[in-house]
């Protein structure tokens, strides 16, 4: 059935968050499932014309645009916006919201959980003693207090994390020729002492065309030898046939990885059964808390575009 032009929102996912859903009362909202296609969304887009869509899943391009003439605003069901093609939006008057800092705890807790993963060989150590064995008399995990950890973004997941990372008592530094006013314990540098000083890294910026491949064989060889990368950001960030090939060379220790350059990671990715290697998909922003925080976020960002665009002149 085809919905009342100018009232539709499009969710590109299979649900949203009861409390955005409250939010959004009059307007019809379509789905377009877990993991929608270009046509999908296209095929969606010609039937409902929606006013707005939300971003969970899939990219949103030219082609859904055009499919959709009255649409007037794309809102990101959290904060990065890389699958939305921000020219052509535009190009065609579409307005681009994002929902930044509603997961921003989520995703700094899971950069941590990745890094005390990978100092602590939690992984490594908790399939040994389901296999039966007792290896407190041969291993050593590396302790953090003291160390330094260098931040690559420095928004509200990359503050939030500094922060954790300063109470267990790291030295933090910190990049982001954005940021201002940073507190007292993040310590800004240059990517090149970052490199050279960091006893781990770890990634909080958003993926652009001049940051692809931030970390690859030339930045990471600039590393210590043994630090820990840790990435709850982009895939796209990281050169992932320089990092395996630094992992198992020893110059990275250990990674933690929450995204990766292809999503879902296909079968016989090579970071499979790669030891020195945590993985987790790409569920750093998906929490409870963050599921509703990013819903009533995305929401109000729209409406909020909506009511100004309808608004007399």
């Amino acid at each position: 059935m085809t919905a009342t032009i100018g009232n539709s929102i499009l969710v590109t996912g299979a649900d949203l968050a009861p409390q955005a859903l409250a939010l959004l009362e009059g307007h019809d909202i379509v789905y377009a499932g877990k993991t929608p296609t270009e046509d999908d969304l296209v095929a969606l887009c010609r039937a409902h014309a929606p006013v707005a869509i939300i971003v969970r899943y899939g990219k949103v391009g030219a082609a859904v645009m055009d499919a959709a003439p009255s649409l007037k605003v794309i809102s990101k069901h959290g904060s990065g916006t890389d699958t939305i093609d921000r020219t052509a939006a535009q190009a065609r008057g579409i307005e681009v919201v994002a929902a930044v800092g509603a997961n921003a705890a989520a995703v700094a807790e899971q950069a941590l959980a990745l890094l005390l993963a990978c100092a602590k060989s939690v992984v490594a150590l908790d399939a040994r003693m389901h296999a039966g064995h007792w290896d407190k008399a041969t291993h050593k995990s590396l302790e953090l207090g003291g160390r330094t950890i260098g931040l690559v973004g420095l928004g509200a997941i990359g503050l939030r994390f500094a922060r954790m990372a300063d109470a267990l008592g790291m030295r933090v530094l910190g990049y982001d020729p954005y940021a201002k006013n940073l507190p007292a314990y993040v310590q800004p540098t240059d990517l090149a002492t970052l490199w050279a000083e960091s006893d781990a890294v770890s990634l909080h910026c958003p993926l652009t065309d001049d940051n692809r491949g931030l970390l690859n064989a030339r930045t990471l060889a600039q590393c210590k030898r043994g630090v820990i990368i840790v990435n709850t950001a982009r895939g796209g960030l990281i050169d992932e046939d320089a990092l395996l090939a630094a992992v198992r060379s020893g110059q990275v220790a250990m990674a933690g990885l929450d995204s990766f350059a292809v999503e879902p990671m296909a079968p016989g990715h090579p970071f499979q059964g790669e030891r020195n290697i945590v993985l987790s998909p790409h569920i750093g922003g998906v929490t409870g808390d963050a599921y509703v925080n990013m819903g009533v976020g995305a929401a109000r960002n729209l409406l909020a575009v909506l009511s100004r665009q309808a608004a007399p002149t």
